[in-house]
């Protein structure tokens, strides 16, 4: 006996379009090219509060968005270096420092932002050469010295105990 199915045809519907509130956008929250530095200053703004009260995240989302709409900003950047600092993500605080230091070379404050980010992030070397550039700009920064001092110091503490290692002697078994 042989079997067969019916290919029975359906009629297709076509398929319904529904009508969904975002679907009709409204275009005028957008802002525009002219707007946008303003609505920037405006999540910078936000996020300062937010940092000031110690909501770090909720800082950093309104900073990252200000980012993506003006990201020539070094401010934004520095001050996302020094949140996540906090957080301590130091990597993405060493990206985002080494970024405002890319956009605005002659400002002191993200060179010392750098600094401090290398030195968390284990490099006090080159967080001593981003105080001396900070120095550089402006040489009475209290910080920028301060911050060098501590970066010189954990630089020759490691050199010390690099040269202590060396005069130890080996013990071996010995053999009679």
């Amino acid at each position: 006996m042989k079997m067969t199915w019916k290919n029975k045809q359906r009629e297709k519907t076509s398929k319904r379009r529904f009508d969904l509130p975002f679907d009709h956008a409204d275009d005028s929250i957008t802002p525009t090219g002219s707007e946008l530095p303003l609505f920037s200053r405006d999540l910078e703004s936000q996020g300062n509060q937010f940092a000031e009260e110690g909501r770090y995240r909720e800082a950093l989302g309104k900073w990252e968005t200000a980012i993506s709409l003006t990201p020539e900003r070094a401010v934004l950047h520095e001050q996302k270096a020094q949140v996540l600092l906090e957080l301590g993500e130091t990597w993405n605080a060493l990206k985002a420092a080494t970024r405002a230091t890319e956009l605005e070379s002659g400002w002191a404050e993200a060179w010392i932002t750098l600094g401090r980010s290398q030195l968390n992030f284990g490099e006090p070397d080159f967080a001593v050469q981003s105080f001396d550039r900070a120095l550089a700009i402006k040489p009475d920064s209290g910080e920028a010295r301060d911050d060098k001092q501590a970066a010189l110091n954990l630089v020759k503490r490691r050199k010390q105990l690099h040269h202590s290692d060396q005069g130890r002697f080996l013990v071996e078994d010995y053999k009679v």
